[in-house]
């Protein structure tokens, strides 16, 4: 499975690559110097409780959230559908959504999901649409209410997060900004930020590419203002505080994203970096991988695929502790009030497994 994310990464930073240098932007760059990390002041061995589901439906379970007596799991690569519902915490099968196909009323892929106002919403990059779900009377299932089309002019977006009721966030891969204010019908409100790269070459002749290399997964908790985004490849965590607009860069010793044209192909390079993100009340979490794109051709996918780290950092991205882990893991959800960790195993047939950390 991870060979077609590899490959599917390649193809896509090439072809982005040549968009780039036809249509290079001549807008002057701006250089970021993040602020340097390599130590935690605190690092915790957690083990893991396997979670026993009486039904078999994962095939890359990659996404979990968890609100009130509900937990929805997504699979990044769904035969029949990409969402599923249980109840919590038994995990005792409910129903799924999302089905796969191309009618109107299906998805070709999902990205990811958020849960809000007791609503749920859905990215397919594919179609370029978010879908609005809400719970049925019973609470045992998930049905479609609304459909968003994304403007022509936003890039292939690869993740979003919920701003307010009527405003998303999303990744800006044309490498203009760093993300887009959408409203709620899909038309483009408001550019934020730049890419915090010192690669001045490639943000001169190639933005596209080099805003693909820095895909990042990302969260945002309304109650504190902070977007948070990690990098898939290098070890970059930015945060952004939209309340009163301050922006901080922590660059891990893995540093920035990197990448190379080879063959013809985009081949990334350094590390495969964070898989998921998660931003509490009081602290940012993230899954780190740290695994280096030569040992993962080396070991010719025997190596387990996910992270087996959770790195902790305050609401300003300062260091707080590294978790280390007995399962390698690429999505999270994480509940302060019970000190606890849900998170996705896509290496087992029991894909869900808890973690208790106590205090950070």
């Amino acid at each position: 499975m991870f060979s077609n994310h590899l490959h599917w990464i390649g193809k896509f930073l090439l072809l982005i690559l040549v968009v780039g240098i036809l249509f290079s932007c001549s807008q002057p760059s701006r250089t970021f110097l993040g602020i340097k990390y390599s130590e935690f002041p605190k690092e915790k061995h957690l083990s893991a409780q396997v979670i026993e589901l009486d039904t078999a439906l994962f095939r890359y379970p990659f996404r979990i959230r968890i609100e009130g007596d509900k937990a929805i799991v997504m699979d990044l690569h769904g035969s029949e559908h990409y969402g599923h519902l249980f109840q919590y915490p038994s995990f005792r099968y409910l129903s799924s959504f999302g089905r796969r196909g191309d009618s109107p009323t299906e998805m070709l892929s999902m990205e990811n999901f958020r849960l809000y106002n007791h609503e749920l919403w859905t990215l397919d990059a594919n179609k370029s649409e978010l879908t609005r779900l809400d719970f049925s009377s019973s609470g045992d299932s998930l049905l479609r209410e609304e459909t968003v089309t994304l403007d022509e002019d936003i890039l292939r977006p690869l993740d979003f997060a919920i701003y307010n009721d009527t405003t998303f966030v999303i990744p800006d891969y044309s490498g203009e900004s760093r993300f887009l204010k959408v409203n709620c019908k899909g038309k483009l409100i408001e550019k934020i930020g730049a890419i915090p790269t010192a690669n001045e070459k490639a943000l001169q002749e190639a933005r596209p590419a080099l805003a693909q290399a820095w895909r990042s997964f990302l969260d945002y908790n309304s109650r504190n203002g902070v977007l948070a985004a990690v990098t898939q490849l290098g070890e970059v965590v930015e945060v952004y505080n939209l309340k009163d607009s301050t922006h901080v860069v922590r660059i891990g010793e893995h540093d920035e994203p990197k990448f190379k044209v080879s063959d013809g192909y985009g081949i990334p390079m350094g590390i495969m970096g964070f898989s998921d993100v998660q931003v509490t009340d009081s602290a940012i979490y993230a899954v780190f991988h740290g695994t280096s794109f030569k040992e993962i051709v080396k070991q010719s996918g025997k190596l387990p695929d996910g992270g087996k780290y959770i790195y902790v950092f305050s609401l300003k991205g300062e260091p707080m502790c590294k978790y280390v882990l007995d399962h390698y893991i690429y999505g999270i959800w994480v509940d302060e009030a019970t000190k606890t960790i849900m998170a996705t195993d896509v290496n087992s047939d029991q894909p869900i497994v808890k973690f208790s950390f106590g205090s950070v």
